[in-house]
C-alpha cells in the first residue's frame, strides 16, 4: 500500500537539508579561511583546528592505504538507506525517532561528500583540557552523536509515553 510521504517520517527530510547545509558551509568556511594545522583559539579549552581525516571516528584506519574512503562511504550510503526505509515506516508523528535519524542522515551525507569529494573529512572542532585534546570533529559528527542519543534515550521511555509524546 502506498501512503502520502507527509503521513510518514519522510516529511521530516526538511531536516536532513538543514544538518546537511550547516555541515558544509561549516566545512567550506574552514577551507576558505584556514590552512591546514591552523588552529585559531576561541574560548578556554576550544579552538577551531583544521585537520584532515582519512578514516573514520578517531581516524580509525587513517593509514590504510585509500581503500578505507570506498568501505567508509559503503557504510554512510547503506545506513542512510536504511533510516530513510525506518523514516518511510515511521509516522510523521514519531518526532523524536525521526528528528534522530533526520540528524544521523544529514550528518552521514556531509561526511560522504568530503569522502567522496575532497578524499578525507574536515574535521574543526579541537576541545581540549591541559594537553590533553579530545579527537577533532566536525558538525556531522555532532549531529550523529545527537541522534544516536536521541533514539537510545527514546529506548528508555516508557512505551506509553513514547506513544503520547510521539503523538503530539
Amino acid at each position: 500500500m502506498s501512503r502520502p510521504i507527509s503521513s510518514t517520517g519522510l516529511r521530516w527530510l526538511w531536516l536532513v537539508v538543514v544538518v546537511l547545509a550547516l555541515d558544509l558551509a561549516s566545512k567550506q568556511w574552514i577551507l576558505n579561511n584556514f590552512v591546514l594545522g591552523q588552529t585559531q583559539p576561541l574560548f578556554p579549552s576550544f579552538n577551531l583546528y583544521y585537520a584532515r581525516n582519512y578514516g573514520a571516528a578517531f581516524s580509525f584506519l587513517a593509514d590504510h592505504g585509500g581503500w578505507q574512503r570506498w568501505f567508509f562511504a559503503g557504510i554512510a550510503i547503506a545506513i542512510v538507506v536504511v533510516l530513510l526505509v525506518m523514516m518511510y515506516r515511521n509516522s510523521a508523528q514519531q518526532k523524536l525517532s525521526n528528528i534522530a535519524y533526520a540528524f544521523i542522515i544529514g550528518g552521514a551525507l556531509g561526511n560522504l561528500f568530503d569522502r567522496l569529494w575532497h578524499g578525507f573529512v574536515v574535521d574543526f572542532i579541537d576541545f581540549y583540557i591541559g594537553n590533553w585534546h579530545y579527537p577533532t570533529f566536525n558538525l556531522a559528527d555532532s549531529f550523529i552523536c545527537v541522534g544516536a542519543a536521541m533514539i537510545v534515550l527514546e529506548g528508555f521511555l516508557p512505551a506509553k509515553k513514547r506513544v503520547k509524546s510521539e503523538g503530539k
